[in-house]
């Protein structure tokens, strides 16, 4: 099930104008419905934790398309929140890497700011307090002008846009010393991404920065986040594997457990829902931990 069933520009174009609004608007309310029951399954299944779509309305952010996404559809966003909030589940959105807020290039700095302005449009609409992830972005031939770059972009965002974004260690260009820098220069929560980290270190030891990075999220209501998954082989180290490693995760929340600090990990794998029950399976096989649910554990030190 999906909830970002969408419309390419090149078809949006061949129609009229009955058409296209005839079309988005079918879409949309099959992206809503599609939603709900997403939230339903998560709710009886134990899944706290989701990480939304920013497709669930289609061509919001094109730069040929201009239509009203919120005012239309007041009712469907509202009985989202409100789901959301009955549920008490932590909903964020995670951008793609198309969004780059120390890009050099003057369209995909406002293509990023035009996004980001329709997460917390969407967010306000369900009245719920998402998070957007952001990794920093490119290095540009010049990784410090490009760090400084991020600085000073973000200083320019609305603060309504500034409290929306987290940011995230990535697998190749700005690991957790660069990120947390950044995050405690600005006042920004950090992701820690544990397989970036793995993949693209400078063998920092990670118990002189988790301290700092939860310590990021102490002016937000919200545990800190952070992204847990496996390889795919050792070929494709970066890439992520259909399941998660009980063993590695194991060892990660045995790392996690000494700071006794509620932290929501989220899980990245191609299996999706299939992989978290497959892990937490594995995890009452393999170990003693206490299940408080099935998607929530209690760690004692």
């Amino acid at each position: 099930m999906t909830a970002s069933k969408t419309m390419t520009y090149t078809h949006f174009q061949k129609l009229n104008v009955a058409d296209r609004n005839q079309k988005l608007d079918h879409i949309i309310k099959e992206n809503f419905k599609s939603l709900k029951e997403i939230l339903h399954y998560n709710y009886k299944n134990g899944i706290h934790f989701y990480r939304m779509s920013p497709k669930i309305i289609p061509l919001a952010t094109h730069e040929n398309v201009d239509f009203d996404y919120i005012t239309p559809y007041k009712k469907e966003w509202a009985e989202i929140g409100t789901l959301i909030k009955k549920y008490d589940m932590r909903v964020d959105i995670h951008l793609d890497q198309f969004c780059v807020l120390n890009s050099n290039k003057k369209t995909v700095y406002k293509n990023t700011l035009d996004t980001l302005y329709y997460c917390y449009q969407i967010f306000k609409a369900m009245n719920i307090d998402g998070k957007v992830v952001l990794h920093v972005g490119g290095a540009y031939e010049n990784k410090e002008k490009s760090l400084k770059r991020f600085i000073t972009n973000f200083k320019k965002l609305p603060p309504f846009i500034q409290d929306m974004v987290i940011l995230e260690n990535d697998d190749k260009i700005y690991g957790i010393k660069e990120v947390l820098s950044i995050c405690e220069t600005l006042c920004i929560p950090m992701v820690l991404d544990y397989h970036h980290f793995k993949c693209h270190n400078e063998n920092e030891n990670i118990h002189e920065y988790l301290p700092r990075i939860i310590n990021t999220w102490k002016n937000t209501d919200l545990p800190p986040k952070m992204h847990f998954s496996s390889p795919k082989n050792q070929r494709e180290k970066r890439s992520h594997s259909e399941y998660i490693d009980v063993f590695a995760f194991k060892d990660f929340l045995n790392i996690l457990k000494q700071y006794q600090t509620n932290i929501d990990i989220m899980l990245e794998c191609k299996g999706k829902d299939e992989a978290l029950f497959r892990l937490v399976r594995l995890l009452k096989h393999y170990t003693s931990f206490k299940f408080l649910k099935d998607g929530i554990i209690e760690i004692k030190h």
